[in-house]
C-alpha cells in the first residue's frame, strides 16, 4: 500500500502539504499514475542480472508501462506527462526511461510534430508490436549534429529517397537499434539532396529490423557496454536503402513535393535543422525530470539511514544516530534545500515551455536548456554526497543509489551535453538587456530572503559586464578570439543567471504555501538555500559593496543556526519526496532492520529474481 498520497482527501499533514507544493500541476494526471506504476512488483530492483538481461528487462517494463497507458499519442503530445514519467520511473530503472523516452518523446513525438501521424499507419508504435527510436547524432557528430553527413538522396525516377551512409565518421551513434525490444523503426536525420543542392537535415521514417534483424542495407553493430544503467546503443548505418517518398517528415519548416520542391517557411538550414529536430527541447525536461527523481529517492534513502544508523556516542556504551551529528546531517540539509529549489525550477521551466507563446518561444527554449544543466548538475552533486553519507553500503546497487549516479551522468551529456548548452545561452544571454535580474528589493539582511535573491542577482550583472567588456576590448584577430576572450565570465553569468531562476521559482513556491508549518519550513529551506549560493561570491560582494565585512562574518553562523532549527524535521522534507513505500521497503538501506535483512537468505538481494514472477 501506497503509504503518502499526492492527492489526499483529508486534512494535510505538513509532509502531505509539502507534496502539494512539490507536485502541483494536476498532480492525479501527471504524476500519480507513473507514481503507482512503479509501486508495483514488477519494478523491484532485481539482483544478478547480465547486462543483456536488465537491456531486456527495461524493454518487458515498457510494455508494462504502455500497457497502462490509454493513448501513446497523447502522451507524447503532453510535455507535463511525459516528464512526470521520466521523473517516477527513473526511480527504479533508468535503463527504461532512456528506452520510454526515446520511443515517446523522441520518436512518436516527432511524428507528431511533422503530422506524420495523418500519412502513416501508428497502430504499431502505438500498440509496442515495433518499437521507435530516433537517429540523430554520429560518430564524428554530436553537439554539432547539424553538420551530419548522412543523405537521403531524392530519386526523381522512383520518387523517393535513396538514404546512405557516406563514411565510417557518419555512422548513427548510440542509438538503441539492436533486437532486444523487437522490431523497429527510426526517425533518421540526414541531408537532403536533390539534384546535387544540400537542402540541410530533415528526418525521415525509417523500418530498421523485423523478427529477423536488421532489414536490407541497414548495419548494426552493439557498441562496448558503458558504464551505468545499460540500454542497447549501437553504430547504425546505411548503404543505399530506399524509402518512399512519404518517409520525409515536412513541416512548417520544410518539406518536398513529389516534383521535388523545396516547401515550407524560407529560413537558414541550421533553423531548420532545429526546427525539425524540435523534440530534444521536451527531451532536456524530461532529462531533468530523470535527474529529479534520482536525486530526491536518494536523499530518502540517505536522511532514512541516517536516522536508524547508530554510532558510539560522546559517553561509554552510549549510540547516537549519524542524523543527530552537525557534520552529517548540514551536509543533507544542504542536498535538500537545493533539490527543492530544483524541483521548483523545473515545475516553473515546464510551465513556460508547456504555456508558451509563439513570440516567447526562444525565451522559454533557453530556459529549459539552461535548466536542464543546471539541475542535472545538482543531481549529480546531490547523488555523490548521499553515497558517501551512507559509506560502503551506498556502493550496492540494491541500495538506491550507487546507479543514479550514473544515470545522471547519462542526463548530463544527453540532448546536449550541458557545457555545450551553456555555452550557446551564455552568448545568447550576453547581450540580452533583460537579463539583469536586479529587483531592488528586499532590506539589507541576511534573513531576508528578497534581498538573499537580489544578491544573487547582483552576481549575475556583474559577470555580464565582465563579459560584454572583454569581448569589446583588446586585439583580437577574430570573432572566435573574442568569443574565447569573453566565454568564462559568460558562464559564470550563465550559472548566476540558473540561481536566479530557481530562487525566484522557490519564493514563488513559498508564496503558494497556505499550511503554516509547511510554509515556515519552506521558508527557512529557501533561505538556506540562498545563502548557499551567496556564499559562494561574498568576495566579489564585498568588492563591489554589496555586502559588509560583518555580513561576510556572519553568513556562515546565519547558515549554521539555520541547520540546527531544520535539523529535527529532515524526515518531513523527504517524506514530502512521496517516494512510495514499497520501493523504499525494499531497500536495505533505507529500512531499520537492514543489518538483520542482509542475514536473510530469501531476501531480494540475495537471489537474481529477487523472488518476483516473470513480466511475461
Amino acid at each position: 500500500m501506497i503509504t503518502t498520497a499526492l492527492c489526499p482527501t483529508g486534512p494535510l499533514s505538513t509532509a502531505g502539504a509539502l507534496s502539494q507544493i512539490l507536485f502541483d500541476h494536476d498532480a492525479a494526471r501527471v504524476h500519480e499514475p507513473w507514481r503507482r506504476l512503479v509501486a508495483s512488483d514488477a519494478f523491484r530492483y532485481r539482483v544478478g542480472l547480465s547486462s543483456a538481461q536488465r537491456v531486456h528487462l527495461a524493454y518487458d517494463r515498457l510494455a508494462l508501462l504502455n500497457a497502462s497507458v490509454d493513448d501513446p499519442l497523447a502522451l507524447a503530445a503532453d510535455p507535463y506527462r511525459l516528464a512526470g514519467m521520466h521523473e517516477w520511473t527513473a526511480v527504479v530503472d533508468s535503463s527504461l526511461t532512456t528506452v520510454a523516452g526515446i520511443h515517446y518523446n523522441l520518436f512518436l513525438g516527432s511524428l507528431l510534430d511533422h503530422r506524420a501521424v495523418e500519412r502513416h499507419d501508428t497502430a504499431d508504435f502505438v500498440a509496442l508490436r515495433r518499437t521507435g527510436t530516433f537517429l540523430c547524432t554520429e560518430l564524428e557528430h554530436g553537439n554539432d549534429a547539424g553538420a551530419l553527413r548522412t543523405t537521403a538522396t531524392f530519386d526523381r525516377r522512383a520518387g523517393g529517397f535513396v538514404l546512405h551512409t557516406p563514411a565510417a565518421g557518419a555512422q548513427k551513434f548510440m542509438p538503441n537499434t539492436s533486437a532486444a525490444g523487437g522490431p523497429k523503426s527510426a526517425v533518421v536525420a540526414a541531408r537532403l539532396m536533390v539534384d546535387g543542392e544540400d537542402h540541410g537535415v530533415f528526418l525521415f521514417l525509417t523500418p530498421l529490423t523485423d523478427v529477423d534483424g536488421p532489414l536490407p542495407g541497414i548495419r548494426i553493430r552493439t557498441l562496448p557496454e558503458r558504464a551505468g544503467s545499460p540500454v542497447d546503443h549501437c553504430l547504425t548505418s546505411f548503404d543505399r536503402v530506399r524509402l518512399p517518398w512519404s518517409a520525409l517528415l515536412a513541416g512548417e519548416h520544410g518539406g518536398l513535393t513529389p516534383e521535388g520542391l523545396l516547401t515550407g517557411r524560407a529560413g537558414s538550414r541550421r533553423r531548420r535543422f532545429l526546427q525539425a529536430i524540435g523534440r530534444v527541447t521536451t527531451g532536456r525536461l524530461c532529462m531533468s525530470a530523470s535527474g529529479l527523481g534520482g536525486a530526491r529517492t536518494a536523499l530518502a534513502v540517505a536522511v532514512r539511514y541516517a536516522h536508524h544508523r547508530t554510532i558510539s556516542g560522546p559517553r561509554p556504551d552510549e549510540r547516537v544516530p549519524l542524523a543527530a551529528h552537525r557534520s552529517h546531517h548540514a551536509r543533507l540539509l544542504n542536498c535538500l534545500a537545493t533539490a527543492y529549489a530544483m524541483t521548483f525550477l523545473h515545475r516553473e521551466t515546464l510551465r513556460q515551455w508547456a504555456e508558451h507563446e509563439p513570440p516567447r518561444r526562444e525565451r522559454a527554449e533557453r530556459l529549459v536548456a539552461l535548466s536542464k544543466a543546471w539541475i542535472t548538475w545538482q543531481a549529480r552533486d546531490i547523488v555523490v554526497e548521499c553515497r558517501e553519507r551512507c559509506g560502503a553500503q551506498g556502493l550496492f546497487p540494491v541500495n538506491g543509489i550507487a546507479d543514479f549516479l550514473l544515470s545522471v551522468e547519462g542526463a548530463i551529456t544527453s540532448e546536449g551535453d550541458n557545457l555545450a548548452v551553456w555555452v550557446k545561452a551564455a552568448a545568447e544571454l550576453v547581450f540580452d538587456p533583460r537579463s539583469d535580474g536586479l529587483r531592488g528589493t528586499g532590506a539589507p539582511s541576511l534573513d531576508d530572503c528578497g534581498h538573499l535573491r537580489d544578491l544573487l542577482a547582483a552576481v549575475e550583472s556583474a559577470w555580464h559586464r565582465r563579459a560584454r567588456t572583454r569581448l569589446r576590448r583588446g586585439p583580437h584577430p577574430d570573432s572566435l578570439s573574442r568569443w574565447n576572450a569573453a566565454v568564462n565570465p559568460a558562464l559564470e553569468a550563465v550559472s548566476a543567471h540558473a540561481a536566479v531562476q530557481a530562487a525566484d521559482a522557490f519564493l514563488a513556491a513559498v508564496a503558494r504555501a497556505a499550511h503554516p508549518e509547511a510554509r515556515r519550513l519552506l521558508h527557512d529551506l529557501c533561505r538556506l538555500f540562498l545563502l548557499g549560493q551567496v556564499e559562494r561570491h561574498t568576495g566579489s560582494l564585498l568588492v563591489d559593496g554589496r555586502m559588509t565585512a560583518d555580513q561576510v562574518w556572519q553568513l556562515p553562523d546565519a547558515m549554521d543556526n539555520l541547520t540546527a532549527s531544520l535539523a529535527p524535521h529532515m524526515t518531513t522534507l523527504v517524506e514530502a519526496f512521496a517516494v512510495p513505500e514499497e520501493i523504499l521497503g525494499s531497500i536495505p538501506l533505507a529500512n531499520a532492520g537492514y543489518v538483520d535483512a542482509f542475514d536473510d537468505p530469501e531476501g531480494p538481494w540475495q537471489t537474481p529474481s529477487g523472488g518476483l514472477p516473470a513480466l511475461n
